[in-house]
């Protein structure tokens, strides 16, 4: 695989007169630092990092494994599962949550002994999760259902159930009582009151479609939210104004932000990680590191400055059945599922 770096100098610089995030990749920027090799088989979707505890939770088919950053080992496999999509965590490091699509169910589990503590019923596949520290919920986006089921963590019950406009996808929490949520088939991203439970916004992505990850920079009131058409929407969230369109790799799936660098990150099915000027208003791209072919999720640690993205090698294209509708997906060579670490070392 080829590590030759792709990254592109702004003219300001030149002058003098370029973000600290610009300098601060000039001087360092990304690239793929190790490849850990986890194998199995089936599909996979969403990772999430736990920095402190130095833990990747990775959701790979009827299993969540749990990698120690420090070794790039599986110590534990959650087993049991039907169909995961996702994993949430709460604040105070006790529990984790995962999104059983398959089993249309929350599952809890201890973060200490990787035990199960509780299944939750949700709606239909429920898909994006993510957890609102303002009211202690946690929240399960529903993709068939097309609604969120929201749990309160210290009865682990659920409260209530929001009917959402469309299909969801990945959520974020501000931490300020919103919870954000791209709705997929409907090219937008939804705003709901964390304590009403209440949509109280539809802003629509202008120029980008089916919306798919979604980061967030609090502190700058900035969604990112990554599209088919290789666009990345940065959403204001007091307007609901898209601000700018950066050019992304081809199939995204995942965003992260960097809040201290000010960095967005695309992770593309075409093999890419696209780093994002999130400082300013021009949201250029710094940077287009090649990873691998299929490497369209992905998590990021803002602690160790490291992306995380999985994927692995397919076999050939199955021949199309006359009659047959929807996407055919080539076969995931058994044993070949890897994490791809990338960082600035």
């Amino acid at each position: 695989m080829s590590r030759r770096l792709h990254w592109l100098s702004v003219g300001a610089m030149a002058l003098g007169a370029c973000s600290l995030s610009t300098v601060a990749l000039a001087q360092n920027p990304y690239k793929i630092v190790d490849h850990w090799k986890i194998g199995g088989e089936g599909g996979w979707d969403y990772l999430k990092v736990d920095s402190a505890a130095h833990l990747l939770y990775i959701t790979h088919g009827p299993a969540v494994e749990v990698v120690s950053t420090e070794t790039g080992k599986v110590i534990h496999t959650i087993t049991g599962l039907k169909g995961t999509h996702g994993v949430a965590f709460d604040a105070n490091g006790k529990y984790g949550y995962i999104s059983d699509g398959g089993a249309n169910e929350v599952v809890v589990f201890d973060r200490h002994s990787f035990e199960k503590v509780a299944e939750i019923p949700a709606g239909t596949n429920p898909d994006g999760i993510t957890y609102d520290p303002s009211t202690n919920t946690v929240w399960a986006f529903n993709g068939r259902s097309r609604n969120a089921t929201v749990i309160d963590v210290a009865s682990q019950k659920v409260i209530g159930t929001v009917a959402l406009p469309g299909k969801p996808e990945f959520p974020q929490a501000d931490g300020k009582g919103n919870v954000y949520d791209n709705i997929e088939d409907k090219n937008e991203v939804v705003r709901i009151d964390a304590k009403t439970l209440k949509v109280t916004a539809e802003w629509p992505l202008a120029g980008c479609d089916s919306p798919s990850g979604m980061a967030i920079d609090i502190e700058h009131h900035r969604l990112f939210s990554v599209c088919d058409g290789k666009k990345m929407a940065v959403v204001d969230t007091e307007s609901g104004k898209v601000l700018a369109t950066p050019a992304i790799g081809d199939g995204p799936d995942a965003a992260s932000y960097d809040p201290t660098l000010e960095l967005a990150f695309s992770s593309n099915g075409d093999g890419t990680l696209t780093v994002v000027d999130a400082k300013g208003d021009s949201y250029g791209v710094l940077q287009t590191l090649p990873t691998q072919h299929g490497a369209r999720t992905m998590t990021y640690d803002p602690i160790a400055k490291r992306a995380y993205l999985v994927t692995a090698e397919f076999g050939p294209m199955p021949a199309a059945v006359p009659g047959q509708t929807g996407h055919r997906r080539p076969p995931v060579i058994p044993g070949s599922f890897t994490v791809i670490v990338v960082g600035r070392e």
